[in-house]
């Protein structure tokens, strides 16, 4: 097979490889859309819930780091309430 200028020619692209890259592909795709979804980017939220042995807590996206998780509520805010970043719950 002569090599035509503007195409790509790989002699090492068989179709089984062909095929294992595609695989490949596809796995490494589907692993970065379940990592993305495990650490909840794809959430819209403003808080996320923290289990903490028998109880939950809930902690805003923007969590002040010096505040302890026991200052967060352990009740889902109302509608029209808000979490602050230091656990404490106000209304909007």
């Amino acid at each position: 097979m002569d090599w035509v200028p503007g195409t790509w020619y790989f002699p090492f692209m068989t179709n089984k490889n062909k095929k294992r890259l595609a695989f490949a592909t596809i796995v490494v795709l589907i692993a970065a859309f379940l990592l993305m979804d495990a650490i909840h980017l794809f959430d819209d939220e403003p808080y996320f819930v923290v289990p903490h042995g028998s109880h939950s807590h809930y902690v805003p996206r923007d969590r002040d780091a010096n505040v302890p998780l026991e200052n967060f509520p352990t009740t889902e805010p109302r509608p029209g309430e808000r979490i602050m970043p230091n656990g404490e719950v106000v209304r909007e």
